[in-house]
């Protein structure tokens, strides 16, 4: 066994009598086999720590994890900020530690970003960047970013300002390039029908908020300009614990092998890229488009039916915490809160990884990404809520290019869009979730989502059952959607209700071998296109489905299980 504490000392031997201080120093003396315990604290790490094929076969956990002494264990990429002096508006500043953060969190709870509503400015946009009327973007300092919420209905872009000047009675918004020209040329769509919204669109001519100026601070909110951080806490209070995250990836472990972690917090990482000039132009998903070609899709079988313009390939947010080409990593009894990206992403060719028994929040983009390459990945019982907290069109849990990975007896709420997506792939099984309160800020998503080929026959294919996904909050939304040429699917045995629409049947590509087998709805689903199969379904009135017993009975078997059964 090695002893590692915050107060301790990296030259002792690692004994509870005389622990090491660091998590590196624990690293390089552990032997495959050992069990590294952590005594409470906060490990504030200088660097990103990093394992490779060497470090396997260890063990770290917070010490008496599993017991009612289990100590607090915290992996931080934050700095204290230090340094404040109060204005006589009550806003406290003092020097950013490094770069400008985009996020903050004062006694462990998050500032919101000081931000106001840009909308009735009257913004037109002009070659490089907009016009508004009136004066009053003439007082924006820092480093300011316009937000497009719905540039497409699943997007939220953000774009930097460069300046803005007076031009006669109003004013003249400069943007950052190449953010601003790459936008307007991303989000370039031609909407089909008659109505108000049909006909040719650009999501930029419509920002609808603007981000990040001492101007803009309320109580609670932060800015920051020129190296400064501005600060407002409650009327009252004085600025304590304040940590402003600096890392970008708290943990990366690559090609190793049986290794664990258990009962650690991992908090306080950012991601910087949006600060850049390129900004951050959401595509879908975790996805974003970085300059890359752009392609037009159509979105229906004729062209009066319209189409969007997309990139032809996308970049992902990553993950503060990354595991990457890696077998048999359990993450058990974690805790990921207070980050500026996904908060866990599997990457590469790994196998037989798994999350069980964790928490994530509080993260600024998505929860848990399993990316292509994966195979026989398991997420078990974890209660993932409160995500997308900057990046709103980011999904609690995105599995994409997997094989065999199993989603099972997970609580997913509170999120800005998707709760569970399951792009193409092999195998994937959704199971036994209790999915609620999603899509509480974008459109056109689902609370569980499907997409693309998913086999090439129903056994190999992906099974969606005993889910329970309600209440999926905005307009234009699916409780379970199946999309974009989903293929061999068996939908079976979910309760889908309070829903725009509980399942959607026709979506272009349409969708092929897709069966909805012995579920329960609150709305009558339509008839089945060719290649759908709807069978043994129930539909319920919308003011008793809740109490039904269909619906009691999956209810009773789906979301995390209690301790005592794991």
């Amino acid at each position: 066994m090695i002893f590692v504490d915050p107060s301790g000392d990296d030259s002792g031997p690692g004994t509870f009598e005389r622990p090491f201080a660091t998590l590196e120093r624990a690293r390089d003396a552990a032997a495959p086999g050992t069990i590294v315990h952590l005594r409470a604290g906060t490990y504030r790490l200088a660097d990103t720590f990093r394992m490779s094929p060497q470090h396997s076969g260890v063990v770290y956990q917070a010490y008496g994890y599993g017991t009612a002494d289990q100590e607090e264990v915290v992996i931080s990429g934050g700095r204290p900020v230090d340094g404040w002096h109060a204005d006589t508006g009550g806003t406290w500043q003092a020097p950013t530690p490094g770069a400008a953060p985009r996020q903050l969190y004062a006694s462990g709870r998050r500032v919101e970003r000081a931000a106001v509503n840009v909308e009735s400015h009257g913004l037109v946009r002009t070659a490089d960047g907009y016009t508004a009327e009136g004066a009053a973007p003439q007082s924006w300092s820092g480093d300011v970013e316009l937000v497009y919420r719905g540039a497409y209905p699943w997007t939220e872009a953000r774009c930097p300002v460069a300046d803005t000047s007076a031009n006669g009675d109003s004013t003249a918004i400069a943007m950052a390039q190449p953010a601003f020209d790459r936008a307007v040329r991303a989000y370039h769509a031609v909407m089909p029908g008659n109505g108000p919204d049909s006909g040719e669109f650009y999501g930029a001519d419509a920002p609808t908020s603007a981000e990040n100026s001492p101007a803009f601070l309320t109580d609670c909110t932060f800015a920051t300009a020129g190296g400064t951080l501005h600060y407002r806490p409650r009327n009252g209070e004085e600025p304590a614990g304040v940590v402003a995250p600096v890392l970008e990836t708290l943990l990366h472990a690559r090609g190793v092998h049986d290794i664990a972690f258990r009962g650690i917090t991992f908090a306080e990482a950012t991601w910087h890229r949006p600060s850049g000039p390129g900004g951050f132009l959401h595509y879908h998903g975790n996805a974003f488009h970085d300059g890359g070609e752009l392609m037009t899709v159509a979105l229906g079988e004729e062209p009066h039916q319209g189409q969007v313009t997309v990139p032809a390939e996308a970049e992902s947010i990553p993950g503060n915490v990354l595991i990457e080409d890696s077998t048999r990593v359990v993450i058990e009894g974690c805790r990921f809160t207070r980050l500026g990206g996904v908060a866990l992403e599997f990457r590469g060719q790994g196998s037989d990884n798994a999350v069980r028994h964790s928490e994530i929040t509080d993260a600024a983009a998505g929860g848990l990404v399993i990316g292509a390459g994966a195979r026989g990945h398991r997420v078990e019982d974890n209660h993932i809520h409160g995500i997308g907290r900057d990046y709103r069109g980011s999904p609690a849990v995105v599995v994409s290019g997997a094989v065999d990975t199993v989603i099972a007896r997970n609580r997913v709420n509170d999120v800005p869009h998707v709760g569970i997506t399951a792009n193409a792939g092999r195998g994937t099984q959704v199971l036994d979730n209790l999915v609620h309160d999603t899509m509480q800020v974008l459109a056109d998503g689902g609370g569980i989502y499907i997409s693309g080929p998913q086999g090439d026959s129903y056994a190999s294919g992906a099974l969606v059952r005993g889910n329970v996904v309600r209440d999926t909050v905005t307009p234009y939304n699916f409780g379970l959607y199946t999309d974009y040429g989903a293929a061999w699917v068996t939908v079976q045995g979910n309760a889908v209700y309070r829903a725009d629409a509980p399942i959607v049947l026709n979506v272009w590509p349409p969708l092929e071998h897709v069966a909805f087998i012995g579920n329960v709805f609150d709305a009558d689903p339509g008839e089945a296109p060719p290649g759908v199969t709807l069978a043994d379904n129930t539909v319920l009135p919308k003011e008793a489905i809740e109490d039904a017993p269909q619906v009691a009975d999956i209810l009773a078997t789906c979301g995390p299980r209690p301790a005592r059964q794991r």
